[in-house]
């Protein structure tokens, strides 16, 4: 960690709207600060007697942050990596340990039913407090002193709280050409409009920010030069691209520049897994030992916009649905003060604060593993990960005729590309003319480097009646492969600006998550994709 003695944040105020600046203080809320004082007799607030509530302990049995390994190597079938869970000696029998939450603390720090489901403040419980403020400050280390964090139930919802909360009806914001949909449909009702930035294997691409906002002309678009920007930078949404330190700092400077604030959005930062390596050149990764392992891991990430904040113009969205659990609804932000207070008064009148079981019992399993205990539970999480994404990948590259590329135009300009066709013939058989016409490119791809999901590029120009059509190509080929039992992400779904596609008509685009299905699944997946994209495109 940087030693070296940090400023506070800048004065950023003036970026807050309308709406956010005309809230006060929710008037119950503001009594809590003398509730909390030994001695006093809070007869003002609404709350329930503790004694009422129906749940004198709860408890669960949870895995141990060394569940599974950190290094994964070739998988020879779907029950393998799960054999590694359990145990090769029990493979029924999770390793867990214990947690059990109290209605009431023996100790004045312990989390405790009798606070955790009382109506709580909008900054979250004070045991989960102090362990963000520790993680932020050892894995982020965030350029600036002053900074904040403060709990929201998920980044979807953190996202649109930011949005209302910097952001005016009529604005825009600036996001990649492909970016995450829910985030566009949140702030769309208001008025707010996606200013797309060209992306390339990186994400966001300096120049093109550079270039939107230097000729940005107000009379021509219509709405004021954007002042906040959305990016997912870390397992892009939905291309997979991982942006590293030094795109980051020029991305930051530009925002200095023109005064923009970065909303960092990164749910995959822990799902890091570097390069695809094809299986023929693939060898088991040794991992460290080393006592300082959990460091090193940190420290070999793509770090945060924190890391480089120095003036606390970045919002950083951080959320537990990829690394515990989606249904715990429990994330939170880290950026300067002002900006925080604004976001607990949203929160005050809105959520108040996330769910109190969820809470207490992420706090607990938290306190139970410990800082390292969580960083070794992630390490093994992104080696999951890597190994579902290079499985998925694998089987693509075994049902395809797939070549290495270099791609030089869109926002792949330039990347490792795989191109598939058809796989050829049996030798010594003929090939057919519609079988010569299967040789053409039929989907284009780059394995992702981060996160849960393969973008895949369909060239529909190999499509025999391509330029004669009344329907969208995208979703014929998107509706066969859901009637044959195999649901994909329509590309037209990620787009910033629908109206005007980052790669024209020429191309259709799918998202394919490999997160979820089992192995054998996945496997049954791509033959089934197979088939259908073969029979698509051997269509007169």
């Amino acid at each position: 960690m940087n030693s070296e003695k940090k400023e506070n944040a800048i004065d950023l105020s003036y970026h807050i709207s309308d709406l956010a600046r005309s809230r006060q203080t929710s008037p119950l809320k503001g009594l809590s600060k003398y509730m909390g004082r030994p001695g006093v007799i809070s007869l003002a607030g609404g709350l329930p007697s503790a004694a009422y509530f129906p749940f004198s302990t709860i408890s669960g049995e949870a895995l141990v942050s060394e569940s599974f390994p950190v290094s994964v190597a070739e998988q020879s079938s779907s029950l393998s990596w799960l054999w590694k869970i359990f145990g090769a000696s029990s493979p029924s029998k999770e390793k867990t340990s214990h947690l059990s939450i109290p209605k009431y603390p023996s100790r004045p720090d312990e989390v405790n039913l009798s606070a955790a489901l009382q109506y709580g403040t909008a900054t979250g419980l004070p045991q989960l407090q102090g362990f963000l403020k520790d993680f932020v400050d050892r894995v982020y280390q965030p350029a600036y002193s002053d900074y904040t964090t403060l709990v929201h139930t998920g980044n979807t919802d953190g996202w649109s709280r930011v949005a209302s909360t910097l952001c005016n009806p009529g604005e825009g914001i600036l996001t990649e050409e492909w970016t995450y949909p829910s985030a566009l449909a949140s702030v769309a009702p208001v008025g707010i409009q996606a200013v797309p930035i060209a992306m390339d294997k990186e994400g966001m691409r300096s120049d093109s920010l550079r270039a939107t906002l230097e000729q940005w002309d107000e009379k021509v678009r219509g709405i004021p030069r954007p002042h906040v920007m959305y990016t997912v930078p870390i397992g892009q949404n939905p291309s997979g691209a991982t942006m590293g330190l030094s795109r980051k700092k020029e991305i930051y400077d530009i925002c200095v520049e023109y005064d923009v604030i970065i909303v960092e959005d990164d749910p995959y930062f822990f799902l890091q897994e570097g390069q695809y390596i094809p299986k023929a050149r693939r060898v088991p990764e040794v991992p460290s030992t080393t006592l300082d392992a959990e460091s090193r891991y940190i420290s070999s990430l793509a770090p945060s916009y924190l890391r480089i904040d120095y003036q606390g113009r970045v919002v950083r969205l951080d959320t537990f649905s990829k690394t515990i659990a989606p249904g715990s609804r429990l994330g939170w932000f880290t950026c300067n003060p002002v900006f925080a207070e604004r976001l607990e008064r949203a929160g005050e009148v809105s959520t108040q604060a996330p769910c109190g079981f969820g809470q207490s019992l992420i706090t607990q399993l938290l306190i139970n593993w410990k800082y390292d205990g969580y960083i070794r539970w992630l390490r093994g999480l992104g080696a999951q990960y890597k190994m579902r994404r290079d499985y998925f990948i694998d089987c693509l590259l075994d049902e395809f005729d797939v070549k290495p590329s270099v791609a030089t135009e869109g926002c792949w300009t330039g990347c490792d590309v795989y191109v598939a066709f058809s796989k050829p013939p049996s030798q010594g058989s003929v090939m057919s003319e519609k079988s010569v016409a299967l040789r053409k490119p039929l989907f284009s791809f780059v394995p992702p480097t981060s996160g849960m999901f393969v973008w895949l590029k369909i060239h529909f120009q190999s499509y025999p009646s391509y330029g004669d059509r009344d329907e969208t190509l995208e979703m014929k080929l998107w509706v066969a492969l859901a009637e044959a039992g195999v649901v994909l992400g329509p590309g037209w779904f990620f787009a910033a600006d629908i109206e005007d596609s980052p790669d024209g008509a020429r191309d259709g685009h799918f998202r394919i998550s490999f997160s979820n299905a089992e192995l054998d699944d996945l496997k049954k997946a791509t033959q089934i994709f197979a088939r259908i994209v073969g029979e698509f495109f051997d269509t007169s």
